[in-house]
């Protein structure tokens, strides 16, 4: 029996909602991401914005042009004072978020390798991240991480 759901991600199944996806202008935001452009999801807290997130992802991989991820990087901002931990962190969200989403084990290989290997204030953890396949929620592996990436654009949910 489906419910009204007061705190965290929506699942259309289980909880009434509005369809995410018709929430937003989604051909503005698909014309974004084909342009390789950033975006900023901006709203109130409960509004949505990562069930519409989730909801974008799950598009995104079912049409098969992009394998997306997302990833909740809110674990990274406790380290701030120390970049080469944050960025750490960074890289083994993604790394564990990938693997467990998107069954990419060589992504998480990669983090593994890189936290191993990337010497304290290294610039090269900046550098690795890029090259991750992206996902999101929390570290799969070791159920602390979180975070959500955001970019430079608003667009209101």
């Amino acid at each position: 029996m489906r419910f009204f759901n007061t705190s965290g991600p929506v699942n259309r199944e289980d909880h009434y909602c509005l369809p995410p996806l018709e929430r937003w202008d989604l051909e503005e935001i698909l014309s974004l991401i084909d342009q390789k452009r950033y975006f900023v999801l901006h709203a109130p807290r409960q509004t949505g914005k990562t069930t519409c997130l989730l909801s974008l992802v799950q598009y995104l991989n079912h049409q098969g042009k992009f394998r997306a991820l997302y990833a909740n990087l809110e674990a990274a901002q406790a380290a701030r004072e120390d970049l080469s931990m944050s960025m750490s962190t960074v890289v083994h969200t993604l790394g564990s978020e990938a693997a467990f989403y998107l069954g990419d084990t060589g992504a998480i290989e990669l983090a593994r390798d890189v936290r191993a290997t990337t010497p304290a204030g290294s610039g090269l953890v900046t550098t690795s991240v890029r090259g991750l396949s992206l996902r999101a929620s929390s570290c799969a592996a070791c159920g602390t991480c979180a975070t959500t990436a955001s970019t430079p654009r608003p667009i209101r949910a």
